[in-house]
């Protein structure tokens, strides 16, 4: 029985994904940590629900969120409930490497750095998903969007093993299927409701990054 709890806990379902992305945002546009980070569990959950095709992007992840839950959960962490109040906070007590890897070098916001480039690949994949057609191919989709996105940011070797893992993906009906939200058109239509969200979300971060000039950190 706690096998079976345990196993319903790791299923993805992308309403919960969209539910989590919908409370990211406050009135201000800021964008709430603990709901991101949130949301980022259930992409994960997402990544690894198609096997270990994705492991080398979903162990990351999975690092990155742990680093984040330990200063949401920390002694300062009401300076983390934003994306903005942690940069504002990390910036003006120098907890930050800006130019080379020094004794920050697990900073909240390069490691909200590295989930962003990664959500900014998963959502033109998923956007691609979405208007895909039934022969259309998820490696061929899934490699556009690596290549517009993460990397740019990878090193040779992990572009390489990153575009022979993608060769191997499912084809649509199996990333549809583990979506858990029904029939092929239902699919479709939340994804139509959740990628706009993700992208915001993105280009929310995107802008406050680019204003404190943080896109590169090290």
């Amino acid at each position: 029985m706690a096998d079976s709890v345990a196993s319903e806990d790791q299923k993805f379902c992308l309403q919960e994904v969209l539910d989590t992305f919908k409370l990211c945002l406050s009135e201000n546009k800021e964008v709430y940590l603990p709901h991101y980070v949130a949301g980022w569990r259930g992409l994960v959950k997402f990544l690894n629900s198609l096997g270990s095709v994705f492991g080398f992007i979903s162990k990351d992840a999975v690092n990155k969120v742990k680093i984040l839950v330990a200063y949401l959960d920390g002694e300062n962490g009401s300076q983390y409930a934003t994306i903005q109040s942690m940069v504002k906070y990390e910036l003006e007590n120098e907890l930050v490497d800006l130019t080379k890897r020094g004794s920050h070098p697990e900073s909240g916001c390069r490691t909200l750095l590295r989930l962003h480039r990664a959500l900014r690949w998963l959502e033109l994949f998923l956007e691609r998903l979405r208007t895909s057609t039934e022969d259309s191919k998820t490696s061929v989709m899934c490699a556009e969007a690596y290549n517009e996105s993460l990397a740019q940011h990878h090193p040779w070797v992990i572009r390489k093993a990153a575009g022979m893992a993608f060769c191997v993906l499912p084809g649509r009906p199996a990333f549809f299927e583990v979506m858990n939200v029904g029939p092929p058109e239902q699919v479709v239509a939340i994804l139509g409701e959740a990628v706009p969200l993700i992208s915001e979300v993105y280009q929310v971060t995107e802008e406050l990054y680019a204003q404190q000039n943080l896109l590169d950190l090290p």
